[in-house]
């Protein structure tokens, strides 16, 4: 079953016209390649390769012979496989009078982004990818989406006890295979012992020593790791927001486990009745409205803030200067709370929205709005 992801493919298709490339990033089996073949059916001429396939690897053993007389669009999937591909897509991308163009896919390693920001600098447009989100699954479906995520074959399996296992599945692939093949030699088990510790602090600031001392290991080791699972677009490191004001404030990030459906496997929670029972409930509703916001935004900053004191907010958009809050509630009556006003006054919000997972929006005040999950286009048409 293909359901269509118009938003994102406009976004690669208008990406290819204004760059002699573009680089889709996202973690494996997010449907990058399902995308590219797509956009390559609507084009027509195109040429594809996929390094994962041992026939287009060896045809690409002389790259730079390869590719010269090509024309049209030219699809390389995989290229985290062959780093050094970025050199001769370099010298492509520069000649004179040229009608090709690149697409390249990859699963982000640490190094890949640096490498092909250095060596593609002014040559490419970058587009981050991640599984299905609710505007293209349609709202309506929004709890199945938040209990099995966005990874097409999780979403589409035919029940939730495939879903779990193909979950469970990936977690183990993705350790014992796609991390070492990124280059990174860590235990596959130490890593998913800290994978799981992080869904159980998911949503939650980020605290070293505490994590180093659950491993037996260095705060700096514990930051490698998280920056590891960052830079593979499993976890997110929300970073917080510093205003002008007297009161201390929170610098460390907060952790979000980017795909709900891999939260509620490493959590142990098969099915929807296990989840509206775990004590994790709230934090994964947070964590999952946070990635719909995020896979709206495109040119807006996302944000949180916290003090010392107590007072925080889940959210803070920045959008053409303006500041907008946004508050994460899994409530049937959502209401204006102390700490929303103390965020409106302190912040200087033009407006917060309190996202809750009812049917209806309203309005409480001149400045606060709750905003129904199915309604967070609204966000970004104000």
């Amino acid at each position: 079953m293909y359901i269509p992801r118009v938003r994102l493919e406009k976004r690669i298709v208008r990406a290819l016209k204004n760059n002699p490339g573009v680089i889709i990033l996202g973690p494996r089996q997010c449907g990058k390649t399902t995308i590219a073949r797509k956009i390559c059916k609507d084009i027509g001429a195109f040429e594809f390769f996929d390094l994962e396939n041992p026939l287009d690897a060896v045809r690409l053993e002389n790259p730079l012979l390869t590719l010269e007389n090509l024309n049209g669009l030219v699809v390389i999937d995989e290229i985290q496989r062959r780093p050094e591909l970025f050199e001769v897509l370099r010298v492509l991308m520069d000649r004179p009078n040229t009608n090709t163009t690149y697409l390249i896919l990859g699963s982000a390693s640490p190094d890949l982004v640096k490498k092909a920001s250095e060596t593609l600098a002014g040559r490419v447009g970058f587009v981050d990818m991640s599984g299905f989100s609710l505007d293209e699954i349609g709202g309506r479906d929004y709890k199945k989406l938040w209990h099995r995520g966005g990874f097409p074959r999780s979403f589409l399996a035919p029940d939730d006890e495939v879903s779990y296992s193909w979950r469970m599945d990936f977690i183990r692939t993705f350790l014992e295979r796609d991390i070492p093949q990124l280059g990174i030699s860590i235990p596959s088990q130490t890593l998913r012992r800290f994978w799981t510790m992080l869904a159980h602090y998911s949503g939650q600031r980020w605290n070293a020593a505490e994590f180093a001392r659950s491993l037996d290991t260095s705060q700096k080791t514990a930051k490698r790791y998280l920056d590891i699972l960052t830079d593979t677009f499993v976890v997110r490191q929300l970073q917080p927001w510093y205003e002008n004001i007297k009161k201390r404030q929170v610098k460390a990030p907060k952790i979000y486990i980017r795909d709900s459906g891999i939260l509620h496997a490493l959590l142990g929670i098969s099915n929807a009745k296990s989840l509206y029972y775990h004590p994790k409930l709230g934090a994964s509703w947070e964590g999952f409205v946070i990635e719909q916001i995020a896979s709206l935004c495109q040119y807006e900053q996302l944000y949180f803030w916290q003090t010392h004191g107590g007072a925080e907010l889940d959210l803070l958009l920045i959008k053409n200067g303006r500041k907008i809050g946004v508050e994460i509630k899994y409530t049937e009556k959502p209401r204006i709370t102390k700490t929303i006003s103390i965020s409106i006054n302190d912040l200087d919000l033009e407006k917060l929205y309190i996202v809750y997972p009812g049917d209806k929006s309203f309005t409480l005040s001149k400045k606060v709005e709750v905003l129904s999950i199915l309604n967070l286009n609204q966000i970004f048409e104000s």
